[in-house]
């Protein structure tokens, strides 16, 4: 007999598995969360709140917040009249401590949530053992526990290259990259997604002189080609050297640093000596130590659980949510389906719609974007009409000194339905939401064109790109 038993054990403690876990409380169910994350906390015991938490999202905008605060301060307070007397620097302990103040608030402030919502924490790793009448027996840590539904939600972690071992001292995946103790003169970074992007700039911005390799032949070739050409653009113009189309060779670590040999997008061998070098070539799932052939849990071959539009898996009970499914690999995502799986299993309408996921980079500028690309839309012969609208024609942006970028709207021909919205700009990841709201309403461009935006705010040029959908801005 196994030591506890549960209405519901959620696998995983990061954002999927916490609000899981919370959600299947308020309905009543009698529910635990195992975690084993390593990162310990004061107390010794794993800390809750995954990647994100610990050394994912909210630590890398920590660093993008005091990195941008330092640009700021060394190259535009003086064009709006503020002197600092003595020159500015940056005291990067001082920094990462501040990063782990923030990470250590969160991450204690889940228990906090756990104990408010009579949630049982789990210490130790969770593994099947068994499938019978009263559910699953689950293995965590040294104590078997019985469950009648099981929610897995055991994360990703990074994606590593072969022949460059990473130690997160000179080899850094988003660990290490969190954590450097000084300013590197030199950084390579392999990758110009989300996660090589945001920590370039992170670095850049406090000195370092930053290359990034990019093995596909296009920059962003993931976003809506405009914003991948503006976006270029602004990064080569603040000094991030991006190369793409490269093939990657031997990587030395040597005793000044690390040494990369590639072949770049014209055939050429190239060289890129760097004092450190961050690796972020994607993520995998964590779905190994699951014991997954115990209960014949159908894992597909990139190390997926397969699931349904309601992240149920082949097995009765047993859900999955996060990065261990299909669908982009983003903690908001992994919520939304962790409060859709509580409220199936409580016989409710769970929803999750996977089309109005809102991706984000939080570079300067940001770049954010929810729907149909440009170019997806080409491909799948919708007739649309598109809107784009640049902060510059918008005096909040230009009143703050940060004009860069543009709204982007596309919208369909017939029914004017709103396919897209891609933002590049100041608080691109804020404005992002009126467009998630208008589409998951299936609003058209008319729609957010009739309603009142508050002036001056940066929301105006969602509003003028919806107007100029139909080609009627009123101040482009």
């Amino acid at each position: 007999m196994a030591d506890k038993q549960f209405d519901v054990l959620v696998i995983g403690g990061g954002p999927g598995g916490y609000v899981a876990a919370i959600r299947a409380a308020q309905l009543g169910f009698k529910t635990a969360c195992a975690e084993s994350n390593p990162y310990a906390d004061p107390k010794g015991e794993p800390r809750l709140g995954g990647t994100c938490l610990n050394v994912g999202c909210i630590p890398s905008k920590a660093l993008l917040h005091t990195s941008h605060l330092f640009e700021e301060a060394e190259h535009a307070f003086e064009g709006q009249g503020i002197k600092v007397s003595g020159g500015v620097s940056i005291d990067v302990p001082t920094m990462i401590g501040r990063k782990n103040k923030v990470v250590d608030q969160l991450t204690q402030g889940i228990k906090g949530l756990f104990k408010k919502n009579k949630v049982t924490f789990l210490a130790g790793h969770g593994s099947f053992e068994s499938a019978g009448a009263g559910g699953y027996v689950v293995k965590v840590g040294n104590e078997t526990v019985e469950a009648k539904h099981v929610i897995i939600a055991t994360g990703s972690k990074p994606r590593h290259l072969p022949g460059i071992p990473v130690d997160n001292k000179i080899v850094c995946d988003n660990v290490g990259a969190l954590d450097f103790d000084a300013v590197p003169k030199k950084l390579g970074v392999i990758g110009a997604g989300v996660i090589g992007l945001e920590m370039g700039s992170v670095w850049r911005r406090l000195g370092a002189e930053v290359t990034v390799l990019e093995a596909l032949p296009d920059f962003m070739g993931f976003a809506d080609v405009d914003v991948a050409k503006e976006a270029l653009k602004v990064f080569a113009k603040q000094g991030l050297k991006i190369e793409t189309g490269v093939t990657i060779g031997d990587t030395k670590v040597t005793k000044k640093g690390v040494s990369i040999a590639y072949t770049d997008k014209d055939g050429k061998e190239a060289k890129l000596d760097c004092d450190r070098l961050i690796v972020s070539v994607g993520r995998v799932p964590n779905t190994d130590g699951l014991n997954a052939a115990a209960v014949g849990l159908n894992v597909n071959e990139r190390g997926q659980i397969v699931v349904d539009g309601h992240c149920k898996s082949n097995l009765p009970n047993v859900y999955a949510v996060g990065d261990v499914v299909r669908g982009p690999m983003l903690a908001h995502k992994a919520m939304e389906e962790a409060v859709m799986v509580a409220e199936v299993i409580a016989g409710q309408a769970g929803h999750c719609n996977p089309d109005m996921v809102p991706g984000v980079i939080y570079t300067s500028p940001e770049i954010a974007w929810v729907g149909k690309t440009e170019q997806q839309l080409k491909t799948e012969g919708v007739a649309y009409r598109a809107g784009k609208i640049p902060f510059m024609a918008n005096g909040r942006a230009l009143g703050s000194g940060d004009p860069t970028g543009f709204v982007k709207m596309l919208a369909c021909a017939s029914t004017d339905r709103i396919l897209g919205v891609h933002i590049i700009g100041a608080n691109a990841s804020e404005l992002i939401s009126e467009a998630v709201v208008a589409m998951e309403f299936g609003a058209a461009s008319e729609d957010l064109a009739r309603i009142c935006h508050a002036h001056p705010t940066l929301s105006e040029v969602v509003h003028e790109a919806a107007l100029a959908v139909d080609k009627r801005p009123l101040h482009f």
